[in-house]
């Protein structure tokens, strides 16, 4: 093993991981939690929406579909649904519409006080179609944008799956900007 550590640090081309504050850990947590309480959400409605649809009542898919529709569903007598099922997705509506959505909502006043005090989100965030969430994921997930010499470098960092769909311009020489990501990025 120390071999390969020793054999990496000799390449002359090899990209090292910018390390993160605990600022950028934090940021990183915060939208990890939040990816994943989106996530239990969209289980959970699609749950909803195939039990229902084995009863005959189809909801389009949207969780503001299922926001408006369920409530009307329950409330409607005549369809198939039986006082148990009633309850059943009774519960199920309130899992997904209070309990997930007050702690996604949580999260996403915290990102938007922590965006408030970020100069480099606010910075970020100057660029068409980036927002908040988007930037705060930008600055957790970069250390400083001077370290990157063009936009293929970044698109590295940020992988197939990189926060909002965001492109990276990657002819363009980044490495003298004061900017720790604006320069690189530029939206679909």
């Amino acid at each position: 093993m120390p071999k390969l550590s020793v054999e990496a640090v000799s390449r002359p081309q090899m990209r090292f991981v910018p390390a993160k504050s605990v600022e950028q850990q934090d940021i990183q947590a915060m939208h990890r939690v939040r990816s994943r309480l989106v996530g239990s959400r969209t289980q959970l409605a699609n749950q909803i929406r195939g039990l229902l649809s084995e009863y005959g009542i189809i909801l389009p898919q949207h969780i503001s579909q299922l926001r408006r529709g369920l409530p009307l569903i329950l409330e409607d007598g005549p369809n198939e649904l039986t006082v148990f099922s009633r309850r059943l997705f009774a519960s199920l509506y309130e899992r997904t519409v209070c309990l997930l959505e007050e702690k996604i909502e949580a999260i996403d006043e915290q990102i938007g006080t922590v965006y408030q005090a970020s100069e480099p989100c606010q910075r970020i965030a100057a660029v068409e179609g980036i927002g908040p969430l988007i930037a705060t994921a930008l600055v957790a997930a970069l250390s400083d944008g001077k370290t990157f010499k063009n936009g293929r470098q970044f698109r590295r960092l940020a992988g197939p799956g990189n926060p909002g769909n965001i492109r990276v311009a990657e002819k363009r020489d980044c490495s003298a900007s004061a900017s720790v990501a604006i320069p690189i990025c530029a939206r679909f």
